[in-house]
């Protein structure tokens, strides 16, 4: 049997909420309002979901069977609260949110004035584009809900193509901070090494690292630790010394008149990555006490 069709009101048309809501839109459901404040969330709005009704939340939330909430982390509290507090939500009424950092206590609230309350997060960085719509399939998804609503959750999930995974109320903040931690930091991991790069003339920095940078993430999703290469895996003191002069030198000199932080930054990692490497004593001491030896601060 098919499930049943569902009116979804989505409040908070970025990034996350309009590609979701285009995605159960193609599965038949219907979008019975769209809350969107910025100029660029409306033109999100009007691309993905077309004809959809641009909406105020009391609105919405009278008209809708299902409440999409896909607003950033520190305003769902009180969103929450303030949709139970005009008593506009009827009982059985399912809520979703798209946070990776809260499960269901969030939407308590809700929960206490009769409706079904769902986490839904799915475990990738979104455009805001068509490019992301098939990007969902096969995309990992960690629900948390009451035992007797994941099954909904997990049918959600189905109807977005991604993959279920159950995660309990306390794991959640260390959940998204592993994925903020790898998606995040990578993105400044890279873009220092791109501005390194460019810095001694080469073209372009992204083409040239991208053989090197795939190759590295397949080894580390594949093999974790035991893909690390380079000097600190050699215990070769001399290279990490010569690197840690050519980054001081390079923040030396950043841009705008403020001191660069690529240096600090290879520092701690290096660090990291002297804990996973099996070296000599001799030489992890020699490359640790470069590491932690404070950088000269010109600024200072």
């Amino acid at each position: 049997m098919n499930a049943p069709r569902l009116g979804i009101g989505i409040i908070g048309s970025g990034r996350v909420g309009a590609v979701l809501g285009a995605a159960l839109r193609a599965e038949g459901h219907a979008i019975t309002g769209v809350y969107a404040v910025s100029d660029a969330s409306r033109e999100r709005a009007e691309e993905l979901l077309p004809g959809a009704p641009l909406l105020d939340v009391p609105s919405i939330v009278e008209r809708s069977e299902m409440l999409l909430l896909a607003v950033p982390d520190d305003q769902l509290e009180s969103l929450a609260a303030g949709i139970a507090a005009t008593g506009l939500a009827p009982g059985g009424q399912l809520v979703v949110h798209t946070s990776g950092r809260y499960g269901t206590d969030v939407l308590a609230p809700l929960a206490a004035a009769g409706c079904a309350t769902l986490a839904i997060h799915p475990a990738m960085t979104f455009t805001g584009t068509r490019t992301d719509l098939p990007r969902l399939l096969g995309c990992p998804m960690a629900i948390t809900a009451q035992p007797t609503f994941l099954p909904v959750a997990a049918a959600l999930v189905v109807e977005l193509g991604g993959e279920v995974e159950v995660l309990a109320e306390g794991d959640r903040p260390l959940y998204h901070a592993s994925l903020a931690h790898a998606a995040n930091h990578l993105v400044v991991l890279v873009d220092q090494a791109r501005e390194a790069l460019g810095r001694i003339g080469i073209q372009d920095p992204g083409a040239y690292l991208r053989p090197l940078l795939e190759a590295a993430l397949e080894e580390s999703l594949r093999h974790g630790a035991k893909a690390l290469t380079g000097p600190v895996m050699r215990g070769d003191a001399g290279t990490v010394g010569a690197h840690l002069e050519a980054l001081d030198d390079l923040d030396a000199t950043a841009e705008f008149g403020v001191r660069g932080d690529t240096g600090d930054t290879y520092r701690a990692l290096a660090l990291a990555a002297l804990t996973r490497a099996k070296i000599p004593e001799d030489s992890r001491e020699q490359i640790r006490a470069l590491l932690e030896e404070n950088p000269p601060r010109e600024d200072a």
